[in-house]
């Protein structure tokens, strides 16, 4: 599964800005911002600042990257030792978004719920 840092790089580059225009247009440090894409350090926890990057990009809060960028970010937040098992992990962003009020597919709540099940 590919992590906060690695999706907000590919992000960033596919929308020519280099890691210095980027953290200039949202005031934001350089160094430490590429700690973050390199996983060393946590992705900010700020919806506000994550809702900056995404319109900085062109994407809503509607958008499937803003989505994104909030269930990476949060799930970089979550213990080592709850995130062991990668099935579960896969499905944790409908977690995310059912809580934050969306409805996930039929087929998401499926394997949310076989996933429970096992376990």
């Amino acid at each position: 599964m590919e992590t906060f840092g690695e999706y907000i790089k590919s992000i960033r580059i596919k929308n020519d800005f280099t890691l210095r225009k980027f953290c200039q247009e949202l005031k934001l440090d350089p160094s430490n911002w590429s700690k973050i894409e390199r996983g060393i350090n946590p992705p900010p926890k700020s919806s506000k600042l994550l809702g900056e990057i995404a319109d900085l990009f062109g994407y809503d809060e509607e958008s499937e990257v803003y989505k994104a960028l909030c269930d990476l970010a949060a799930l970089a937040h979550i213990p080592n030792e709850l995130i062991t098992n990668k099935e579960l992990l896969e499905v944790l962003p409908v977690f995310f978004r059912t809580s934050r009020g969306e409805k996930p597919t039929e087929e998401e709540l499926k394997r949310l719920v076989e996933i429970i099940k096992n376990k």
